[in-house]
């Protein structure tokens, strides 16, 4: 598959049978995280947290229910597998390039795992969840100063990546020659 099949035929998958993934599936996932983008190349910025523990896993996704207002969902549609990323946040509330830094490799993640036929979905409001819960993210033993920006679940999924019609005008676009 190339680049371009890839990116359009990306798509959320919101149900997964279980199955983790195979080692080289990680190692092929954390190698597309590696090659990401990272601002000024501060890659001492950026952290990531595989997680594969039930438990933890479980109270991440209570923890985002409630948040959400609704103890009964699952935010993390029970994927078997959750990349937090994180960073140091540092500079003012203009410097955005953290949210971007952790987007890109959040991006190229989902892409290989687009590649590789695996589930996937980016996952943002439930990392927000995640941080009213201070208790909770210093479970995650995360470097000092660093906080959960967002992540991506994993997982086996029985959904196909198919072509998907991209409308060519659906982003406004303006050139300035």
């Amino acid at each position: 598959m190339n680049t371009l099949d890839a990116i359009c035929k990306r798509h959320s998958v919101r149900s997964y049978t279980g199955e983790g993934l195979s080692d080289a599936e990680m190692n092929a996932v954390l190698k597309a995280a590696q090659a990401a983008p990272v601002g000024n190349a501060k890659y001492d910025t950026v952290h990531l947290t595989v997680i594969t523990n039930k438990e933890m896993l479980g109270k991440i996704d209570k923890t985002a229910a409630e948040f959400f207002g609704d103890p009964s969902a699952h935010p993390l549609y029970g994927a078997p597998v959750l990349i937090l990323v994180s960073s140091l946040i540092t500079g003012t509330p203009k410097d955005k390039s953290p949210i971007s830094n952790c987007s890109c490799i959040v991006e190229n993640m989902s892409l290989e795992a687009v590649e590789l036929g695996l589930g996937t979905v980016h996952i943002w409001g439930a990392v927000a969840g995640l941080n009213t819960k201070p208790e909770l993210v210093k479970e995650l033993n995360l470097p000092e100063g660093f906080s959960p920006v967002c992540g991506i679940a994993l997982g086996k999924t029985e959904e196909k990546y198919t072509e998907r019609d991209i409308p060519t005008d659906r982003i406004k676009t303006a050139f300035i020659r």
